[in-house]
């Protein structure tokens, strides 16, 4: 079947001796062309046989994650080295727990220290900035006893104060105390902190700031931030505590002082050197730590890989039915009919490698079940194309694949409504920037949107290439036309010139005429209308094959012939008249036509006549033929088959005790699938009006860049102004990219998608199955297992 339908499937059971189930289910997973059913539905996954195990290995994964975030902390990219002949899966448990000890160990140890030594520098910041204060009020302090002491020798004075020899007479003994607190607050708490103070002390305190003008990191936090250093005095014990609370809730980090000069100096040289010492050790420390995570990283890959493996063959495990001897383990499962041969001998090839004495028994269960669909993948652009229309809805089982055909179909029509040469470089250029470097970018996050357009790169690389194509035939770069296929044939005005038809594409001519506008449209209008009937056509030709692969006679009679009818004698007409204007250069009104085909079947067409045998033969073979045609489509699409479909129902539930035929069960069950769609089909005119009102989108992308090129750039060139014309350019730049390159094509890619889902596939799509979902070991690192214990 390769890309058309899906691989013929079979239901298949293996019976697995329990010393060889994991190593058959690891070269079977190797594989991926079986998936399991799931035996033991009713039990919970607690109640499972190899709970136990899974949960080892989800214990062991969260190590490796733990491993990986330390790694990016470090800046440690994890490498791949050449993987070991034999891996323990136990030994690897007990190695990653001592590693995962070791770590958090060190870890523990070189955040202490680097507590410790944010502390030690805040301290020796406080201890610098704190002896200023008390420095400079020394200072202040002897000055102004000086000048007392001066004044004093001197005669009295008037300005003398009173209460001097008072003053100065004082016992020295009765004087009060004060006390102070030192510490380090952040910079935009500092004025809070100041009036919480001042309001909690009635203004009986005195605070002395100094901003640190290098950043400090907090011993608590770890942020870095700019913080003042602050000593605040104070009276009594209450005022104290008061202070302490306050510093505590604005999280102000508080350190020890004295007033002693010498022992400031002291304390000074006693905090850099045990800064320097714990620098010397955090580094040792460091040292230490990336060389641990370097050693974790050289087999980092190979070990998660192998966690994974083990959960995988586990999660698998726990689907199969053990049997009541406890001896051998039964599986059941799904896989097309080409694998039964490989299966087989990943089956042989495991027995050996285990040493089990009896083999694996494999056999063909015959099963009236839907199978999963399942599609082989060649190249890239294949896979990302299957993958956008699986978001649709996943076919049912052998159900003509859309993809064979959208492969082409869904670029052209995208390139239809988005034509233009110079933006269709554009968007490739973009586009092989990601091919280019896919391998890359591959391995790293991506936001939303560039993760979107990365994944879809081979598929906008498509439609890329046919909007060059169709912007060939537009004419237009950029909205500018060129004559890239020779001389326009208006080129010469002289009747006597010969004209020849341009030969590639629309005239260069009808750019900036007064009749571009209504040529162009119409010239679109008709071609979507084309497209669309003949893309309409295909589904409902897809639907016929269908019906014949399935055997469905129901569908063909009622459902592909009266549609197929219905669609051409009506639009296929206005097709054909679309046609043979084109070719005869007629000037007949079609609108007319075909409102007069309506309305007035039997009238004369005037000259609106396309072909000499319309008018003679109009009664009979054109118009009254192709509404009656019409007319009789829409009951046979509407009566007979429900009908038809309620007998074979009735037949079948009469015989249900009865063996049925796998055939005729099929044919019922397609049937009844088609039901809910039948009535659809009455809308049939509606969605075609739909479809015309969306041709309305083919022209806009080139108004808009006319519109951009003349009233942006060619304006901005008038003026015969330097930087009006860079403005103008960047103007023009941004719009192109912005409007044109970015929201006309997420714009003309929804049409197409519309375009696809609705129109095509909704012909013979039902995309009612599910897709199948093999249990998938990457071979590409693949080792030899040791033989391990029983499981059981």
């Amino acid at each position: 079947m390769d890309l058309m339908r899906s691989e013929p499937m079979q239901l298949v059971q293996l019976i697995v001796p329990i010393e060889s189930a994991h190593l058959t289910l690891s070269y079977v997973g190797e594989l991926g062309l079986l998936q399991f059913k799931d035996l033991n539905i009713d039990k919970s996954p607690f109640q499972r046989t190899y709970a136990y195990q899974i949960k080892r290995c989800g214990e062991m994964a969260r190590k490796l994650r733990f491993f990986r975030d330390q790694m990016w902390k470090a800046g440690i990219v994890p490498s791949v080295m050449p993987l070991m002949d034999e891996v323990n899966f136990d030994d690897l448990e007990a190695k990653l727990g001592e590693l995962e000890g070791e770590l958090i160990e060190v870890n523990a140890n070189s955040e202490k220290l680097q507590r410790t030594y944010n502390e030690l520098l805040e301290y020796k910041l406080v201890l610098q900035k704190a002896g200023e204060f008390f420095y400079s009020a020394q200072s202040d302090a002897t000055a102004q006893q000086r000048e007392i002491e001066a004044r004093s020798v001197g005669d009295e004075s008037i300005d003398r104060p009173l209460l001097l020899e008072q003053e100065i007479s004082t016992d020295l003994s009765k004087q009060i105390k004060l006390g102070f607190v030192s510490g380090l607050v952040p910079k935009e708490k500092s004025m809070a902190f100041e009036r919480i103070l001042f309001r909690a002390t009635r203004g009986n305190m005195f605070l002395k700031q100094s901003l640190v003008e290098d950043p400090v990191t907090d011993p608590v936090s770890g942020e870095k931030g700019l913080k003042n250093v602050f000593v605040v005095f104070y009276s009594g014990e209450r005022a104290k505590t008061k202070i302490l609370k306050i510093c505590e809730a604005f999280g102000a980090n508080r350190y020890p002082f004295t007033e002693d000069v010498s022992k400031q100096r002291q304390m000074i040289e006693e905090v850099e050197g045990r800064i320097s010492e714990l620098k010397t050790t955090i580094d040792i420390g460091v040292l230490h730590r990336d060389k641990l995570l370097k050693n974790i990283g050289y087999q980092y890959e190979s070990w998660n890989h192998l966690v994974k493996k083990e959960k995988s063959v586990y999660h698998t495990l726990n689907m199969l039915s053990l049997d009541v001897s406890k001896k051998c383990l039964v599986a059941e499962g799904w896989s097309p009919k080409f694998a039964a041969s490989q299966i087989q001998d990943a089956l042989e090839r495991a027995a050996l490698d285990s040493n089990s004495q009896v083999g694996s028994i494999f056999q063909v269960l015959q099963s009236k079940e839907r199978f999963g669909n399942f599609l082989r993948r060649f190249k890239r652009l294949w896979m990302h194309m299957g993958e956008m229309w699986l978001v649709y809805l996943v076919a049912k089982y052998q159900e003509a694949n859309p993809a064979v055909y959208t492969i082409v179909t869904f670029p052209f029509l995208f390139a239809v409504m988005f034509g233009d040469w110079g933006h269709g470089i554009c968007l490739l250029l973009a586009t092989m920037y990601f091919i280019i470097r896919e391998r890359k970018l591959s391995s790293q996050k991506l936001g939303d949107i560039t993760e979107m357009t990365f994944g879809g790169r081979y598929v906008i690389m498509m439609m890329a290439l046919f909007s060059i194509y169709t912007g060939l035939v537009y004419n237009e770069f950029f909205s500018v036309p060129f004559e890239l296929f020779g001389q326009s044939a208006y080129a010469c005005r002289d009747p006597s010139c010969s004209r020849r038809t341009y030969p590639f594409g629309v005239d260069p001519v009808w750019h900036g005429s007064r009749s571009e506008l209504p040529f162009l449209n119409s010239l679109k209008m008709k071609m979507s209308i084309l497209l669309g009937v003949a893309q309409m056509n295909l589904g409902i030709l897809m639907s016929f094959f269908n019906g014949l692969f399935f055997r469905n006679g129901l569908n063909i009679w009622y459902q592909f012939i009266p549609q197929l009818i219905f669609l051409n004698s009506l639009f296929g007409y206005l097709s054909l008249l679309i046609v043979v204007k084109w070719c005869t250069g007629s000037k007949a009104d079609l609108y007319h036509v075909m409102i007069y085909m309506f309305l007035s079947p039997t009238d004369d067409l005037g000259e609106n006549q396309l072909f000499p045998g319309q008018k003679t033969f109009r009664f009979f073979f054109t118009h009254l033929v192709l509404l009656l045609l019409a007319l009789v489509s829409v009951p046979w699409m509407l009566l007979p088959k429900p009908f038809l479909m309620k007998r074979q129902h009735e037949a079948a539930s009469s015989q249900s005790y009865a063996l049925v035929h796998s055939d005729e069960v099929d044919s019922i069950e397609i049937e009844a699938d088609h039901d809910s769609h039948g009535h659809e089909e009455f809308e049939f005119s509606e969605v075609f009006v739909h479809q015309l009102i969306h041709t309305i989108e083919f022209p806009c992308h080139s108004e808009l860049s006319s519109v951009f090129y003349e009233k942006v750039l060619l304006l901005a060139w008038g003026y015969n102004n330097i930087i009006i014309l860079i403005i103008g350019g960047i103007v023009f730049i941004c719009a192109t990219i912005g409007v044109l390159l970015v929201m006309e094509t997420l714009s003309a890619f929804l049409h197409a998608l519309r375009l696809h889902w609705v129109e095509f596939q909704n012909k013979f799509y039902e995309g009612d199955g599910y897709k199948f979902a093999p249990i998938l070991i990457c071979n590409s690192r693949r080792r030899r297992l040791t033989p391990r214990p029983r499981l059981m």
